[in-house]
């Protein structure tokens, strides 16, 4: 069976792959929006809906001979698979990308072999050809690589090298080492075995820090220098939240895949409970969405299984020793007392409890 798994490094271009990327940027963008444009305009006169090619763009825009054809290429796709999800209705009417506020990155597709990684220090992409790489993790002889997609954050420069391979995954029997995880807002996850994730919360931590540096930046004249300074070390700062987040959760993800057999979660609905309850900020500082697709791909490849049980399912409420249901049990209530068992026990292993003995269930059938 075939699979996909990305690689990201951070490259040192040099003056003139730095010039030659970002113009590269620059003309993706203006063929994105071109391309939008066009589209819009035949629909309204037409009624039609028709995506223009890159290569109609370039008799009359020379400067888009001297970049990479497939980036172009790929601003097409985008265009196109924009319009697909609006009419499907998976996302919002497709937007003009701005120069000062959208992603700068592109992607190129491995044809004919010309991406390839050399000496395990350089990166061979069209037009670019030798880029200098952290070649901090290994891609196995027997991946084949399909794109790569170059973005630029901050200053720093980044890919990211799609690969695909072929593996038959041999799947481990789960009757034993079956773990339940319960979300928690401070702690991101309860076990089953009584573990705490203890999750740093790295966004409260850099909180303070944070607003002062928007209070600075809200006194600066807009788009002056020293404006767009302030404003690059903001950027900054959330790129260091957002890389230790990763960093600890590919960490424990990694560490449970390799301890279990089986991982059991709810299926939450993240977004809704964040808007109800105005835990926005906690909800988003914990990365649960984000933990959990690490934690399904890596026991995925080791064979084993991730189980998500329904969102309905009364885990908080219901008693892990004898089965009861309580009818009302508050927020505030952080230890669970059963009025037919007498147990009392902390309300989240509570429920990491039961949502580990409905994934053994599942897993018999």
């Amino acid at each position: 069976m075939k699979y996909n798994l990305a690689f990201k490094y951070r490259i040192y271009p040099n003056k003139e792959q730095e010039l030659l990327i970002n113009k590269t940027f620059g003309c993706v963008r203006f063929v994105y929006n071109t391309i939008l444009y066009t589209a819009n305009k035949i629909y309204e006169e037409t009624g039609k809906n028709k995506i223009i090619t890159p290569a109609s763009l370039k008799s009359e825009n020379q400067f888009l001979k001297e970049v990479d054809s497939l980036a172009l290429s790929n601003a097409q796709l985008n265009v196109r698979r924009s319009f697909t999800n609006f009419f499907q209705k998976r996302a919002k009417f497709p937007r003009f990308k701005s120069k000062k506020t959208s992603v700068k990155s592109y992607t190129t597709n491995c044809v004919n072999n010309p991406i390839r990684i050399e000496e395990n220090k350089y990166l061979i992409l069209p037009k670019l050809k030798r880029i200098k790489l952290k070649y901090h993790r290994e891609i196995p002889k027997d991946y084949k690589i399909k794109s790569v997609t170059l973005t630029n954050s901050n200053g720093n420069y980044y890919v990211s090298v799609l690969t695909e391979f072929e593996k038959e995954i041999q799947k481990i029997p789960s009757n034993d080492k079956v773990i339940g995880l319960d979300f928690s807002m401070s702690e991101l996850f309860v076990s089953s075995e009584n573990q705490r994730a203890d999750y740093p919360r790295y966004f409260r931590m850099l909180e303070e820090e944070l607003k002062k540096l928007q209070k600075s930046l809200s006194r600066k004249v807009k788009f002056s220098k020293n404006w767009y300074k302030q404003k690059m070390k903001i950027s900054k700062l959330h790129e260091y939240i957002k890389n230790c987040r990763r960093d600890f959760l590919h960490k424990l993800s990694k560490k449970l895949s390799e301890d279990y057999n089986a991982v059991v979660v709810e299926n939450l609905n993240m977004k809704g409970m964040s808007q109800a309850l105005n835990f926005g900020k906690s909800v988003g500082d914990n990365g649960w969405g984000m933990f959990l697709r690490m934690l399904e791909y890596k026991l995925m490849f080791l064979g084993k299984q991730f189980l998500k049980i329904d969102k309905w399912f009364p885990s908080s409420k219901t008693c892990s020793k004898c089965g009861n249901v309580k009818e009302k049990l508050k927020l505030s209530e952080r230890s669970y007392k059963c009025e037919c068992c007498g147990i009392e026990i902390d309300r989240d292993y509570n429920a990491a409890l039961n949502i580990k003995n409905i994934g053994k269930l599942m897993l018999k059938y």
